[in-house]
């Protein structure tokens, strides 16, 4: 394991020159992502779930080898985050859309990823359908400490009933020796309309922020990332007016937050796309110590989504939308109907 980890040290050291006169630094680089799989099911019924409902469940015929195809398409993507810059996948990726663990064990022993001896965080929900989030880790660069789990409890106004939906995920552990906080999301869906859903997404972020308050009251300069599929965009209230979060990072201010994807959104990028209009629910947002240039420890590098052109369609109405894994009730051999978000930390070595 020493051999592996300083072998990974030394593919993870990026050069960035940085006007300091003329001096150059060294800096280690990580990738930290986040990817909805987009109903990553395996072939088994269970029978407390309403798993028969996901595309991979309807399919009448090879459905086993249709899951270990998308399981390797999955790896593929994950494989290649952040390779051209952190020459590694991440170091550590949140996922959503996931029925259990077992199907992240499936995915982390594929061959594509099976030498960065992942390790694995997850939780059952509630969510009505099964699907959950988890967190996968490598574990020569991050060494989680606690992890748990935080339930979204919403109920109906009128008949009282619970609305079941995913945990949110907490873990908090050390990058490469940095204590850092990681919360893995997926708030509620817009299902029955953007407004009549809003307030469920609204639950969510208060869920979210009062996560956050509660590693700032134990350390008010605790580095958290907060990521998943918001099923909002970052100009959305829930973003906006409850976690506060600001796209321009000299105006965060203390315990504030930081959404690079902001300034994207507002240039017409996005992670999935609806009706020839593209959203960008999928974010990762990250607080004050993670901004100021101080690089003796991990630190905030730049923001990025993942959309290669493999990962989009080449014709047809759908024409560089996101190439999802099933449509039309069968399976496209495509990955998911969201691009993948990333954002590299860097921290300064001795030359």
């Amino acid at each position: 394991m020493k051999y592996k980890s300083l072998v990974l040290t030394c593919l993870l050291i990026l050069w960035v020159s940085m006007i300091a006169g003329q001096d150059k630094k060294k800096f280690k680089i990580h990738t930290i992502a986040f990817y909805n799989l987009e109903n990553l099911f395996d072939t088994i019924n269970d029978p407390v779930k309403f798993d028969e409902a996901s595309p991979i469940m309807e399919l009448k015929v090879d459905r086993q080898h249709i899951y270990k195809k998308k399981v390797s398409n999955m790896a593929k993507v994950i494989a290649d985050l952040g390779v051209d810059e952190a020459r590694n996948s991440p170091a550590i990726l949140g996922v959503c859309e996931v029925e259990n663990r077992e199907v992240l064990v499936d995915l982390v022993n594929d061959p594509q990823l099976l030498n960065k001896d992942y390790g694995i965080i997850h939780y059952d929900s509630p969510d009505a359908r099964g699907i959950d989030v988890g967190l996968l880790y490598q574990k020569a660069l991050f060494q989680p400490i606690s992890s748990s789990k935080h339930e979204l409890k919403i109920y109906d106004d009128i008949t009282k009933n619970r609305f079941y939906t995913r945990d949110q995920l907490l873990v908090s552990g050390k990058l490469d020796g940095d204590l850092i906080h990681i919360i893995v999301n997926h708030w509620p869906s817009r299902s029955g309309g953007e407004a009549r859903s809003r307030p469920k997404r609204e639950a969510a972020a208060k869920l979210n922020k009062l996560i956050i308050d509660s590693l700032q009251a134990v350390d008010p300069y605790a580095k958290i990332f907060t990521m998943g599929d918001l099923n909002d965009d970052p100009t959305n209230n829930s973003i906006k007016d409850i976690l506060k979060a600001e796209d321009d990072r000299d105006k965060v201010g203390f315990k504030g937050i930081y959404n690079p994807y902001e300034t994207m959104y507002k240039n017409g990028l996005g992670t999935t796309a609806y009706r020839d209009a593209w959203s960008l629910f999928d974010q990762i947002l990250m607080t004050k110590p993670l901004l100021d240039k101080d690089y003796s420890s991990y630190k905030f590098y730049k923001a990025s989504i993942y959309n290669k052109n493999f990962l989009t369609n080449k014709k047809g109405r759908y024409k560089g939308y996101p190439l999802r894994s099933f449509a039309d009730g069968g399976f496209t051999n495509g990955f998911s109907d969201h691009f993948p978000v990333y954002v590299f930390v860097i921290k300064e070595v001795e030359n």
